[in-house]
């Protein structure tokens, strides 16, 4: 890197260890919680639309939000987002975990999928700032979308033993002390890798939103993503929901 703060001296695996929990929590968050889904409107007393929309409002913020938090990166830095943004999805998802509303809990979601968004574009930005130019991006950027495509499948059978062996609360628990371990690695190890040139660059959001290429993505991931979800949430309201 040129005219940038301290170098990212970290060896190609430790640099993994310390970015990977981001991008894969964001992820998890979603799909880990899918087998108590059906059991929730029990445990708070609502109806199975509010759960689910729990769902579709984490999905649509964590998208929503790179808008916005990839923006404020490139003003204040790298750091403070990720930061920020990590310790909102530890407090979140501690809290959802003790909710016994369903506005509550709706609310705590909403709030965990802003701190995961927030972390994620944090943790894809410092990658373009230290490996944009590099080999080494290539091979982070493909770990990464090979971890995403695991975490679909992983998730939701982590999130049934541990719902089914220790309550749903745990679910959200096991999220929060994640996150909170990925967070104090990050706070000693995570310092500023935005090109302080480009910190006085302000980039225009509105060609994104024009681009054929960013529809045809988008588009096709969440009809992917929704269809997944239809599914498995129908086939497992069919079976004995967890108790809570």
């Amino acid at each position: 890197m040129t005219n940038t703060r301290p170098q990212w001296a970290y060896t190609l695996p430790a640099a993994l260890l310390l970015m990977a929990p981001f991008d894969i929590l964001a992820s998890l968050a979603m799909d880990i919680y899918l087998p108590v889904v059906p059991s929730m409107p029990g445990i708070l007393n609502t109806t199975p639309s509010v759960i689910q929309l729990t769902l579709s409002l984490y999905m649509v913020m964590l998208g929503v939000g790179q808008v916005v938090f990839g923006p404020i990166s490139d003003r204040i830095g790298r750091r403070p987002v990720l930061l920020t943004g990590a310790a909102l999805f530890t407090l979140a998802s501690l809290a959802a975990g003790w909710s016994s509303t369903a506005p509550a809990f709706v609310g705590f979601r909403l709030l965990q999928a802003i701190g995961a968004s927030a972390a994620m574009v944090a943790t894809f930005a410092t990658v373009r700032d230290v490996y944009g130019n590099r080999p080494e991006g290539v091979v982070i950027y493909g770990l990464f979308s090979s971890m995403l495509a695991f975490v679909p499948a992983l998730g939701p059978i982590a999130g049934a033993l541990i719902g089914t062996s220790l309550g749903w609360q745990a679910i959200f628990i096991t999220l929060a002390g994640l996150a909170f371990l990925a967070l104090l690695n990050a706070m000693f190890r995570w310092h500023e890798t935005q090109p302080e040139d480009q910190a006085k660059m302000r980039r225009p959001v509105w060609p994104i939103f024009v681009s054929p290429a960013f529809w045809v993505y988008t588009l096709g991931f969440s009809a992917a993503m929704g269809t997944f979800f239809t599914f498995f949430v129908d086939r497992r309201a069919k079976r004995t929901p967890l108790a809570g």
